[in-house]
């Protein structure tokens, strides 16, 4: 374990010199800040604070923002290595493979949740001053900061994945995009169409919620809306909060980051540098 510490902090200044901590932190609060501003226009109507508001509006940011940085930080953590020839001198380190998908692991994350936290925690504290907070409010942006960091982990090990599985970090940055197309677009899309053509049968009142919460994007939604009744209420789907066990969602997105790890792991295992 301690081998794997040293890669983290190692990650971590290489994170520092290339300002990608820095980067992240900013686009995270202006994204927030704006959709926080741009999105506290229902507050009266709906008979909520504006942090309520705010909330439901980072939940939508943060399906599209957390997966994109995560495989932005990730795609070449393995390609990249091997592109610049430093993987062979990684692998020669008494850690083993794990130990280093691990140590990068963490550096990774904990870059991420430093964006998020600060990102997230500036315009909920922007949100709580201007229009106000409750104790419902408080605890969904608490619940939206700590989701985000697992949505995060989840495709931080994807990026891993395809990191070992790429030829070239110009690959693995093509299948990154892919990918994220795939999981945030394309999935509902599909899903969307096999509901329109069913209309309303058996696909509509059984399997489709479970096929939406099998998504981990689509379960971090999931469970940020069926915590907070308030937030339901603001995002619009109440109903599909209500569709699935309270457990469906938070077991989904709790286990994809060990599928992705393992997955990651079991693909850099096959690497010979």
């Amino acid at each position: 374990m301690n081998r794997a510490f040293a890669i983290a902090a190692c990650e971590m200044r290489i994170l520092q010199r290339n300002l990608w901590l820095v980067v992240a932190t900013v686009i995270m609060v202006l994204f927030a800040l704006a959709l926080t501003f741009a999105g506290s226009a229902p507050t009266g109507s709906l008979g909520v604070d504006m942090l309520t508001v705010s909330v439901a509006s980072m939940t939508t940011l943060s399906v599209y923002l957390a997966p994109l940085l995560a495989l932005m930080i990730s795609f070449d953590a393995i390609a990249g290595d091997a592109d610049r020839g430093s993987l062979a001198l990684l692998l020669s380190y008494p850690a083993s493979r794990g130990e280093v998908l691990l140590g990068k692991f963490m550096a990774h994350l904990s870059a991420l949740a430093i964006a998020m936290v600060i990102g997230f925690g500036s315009a909920g504290a922007v949100a709580a001053w201007s229009g106000g907070a409750g104790t419902e409010s408080l605890i969904a942006l608490a619940r939206l900061i700590v989701t985000s960091i697992i949505l995060g982990a989840v495709f931080v090990t994807l990026g891993y994945f395809i990191s070992s599985l790429a030829s070239s970090s110009t690959a693995a940055a093509g299948m990154s995009a892919g990918l994220w197309l795939i999981f945030v677009v394309l999935y509902d899309l599909g899903l969307l169409g096999a509901v329109v053509m069913d209309q309303g049968g058996s696909f509509t009142q059984t399997l489709f919620p479970w096929l939406m919460v099998a998504n981990p994007a689509d379960a971090f939604r999931v469970w940020n809306i069926a915590g907070s009744d308030s937030v339901a209420l603001t995002s619009g789907m109440t109903g599909a909060a209500s569709a699935l066990p309270v457990w469906a969602a938070p077991v989904s997105l709790l286990l994809w980051p060990l599928i992705g790890f393992g997955a990651a792991r079991l693909a850099f295992q096959r690497i010979e540098p």
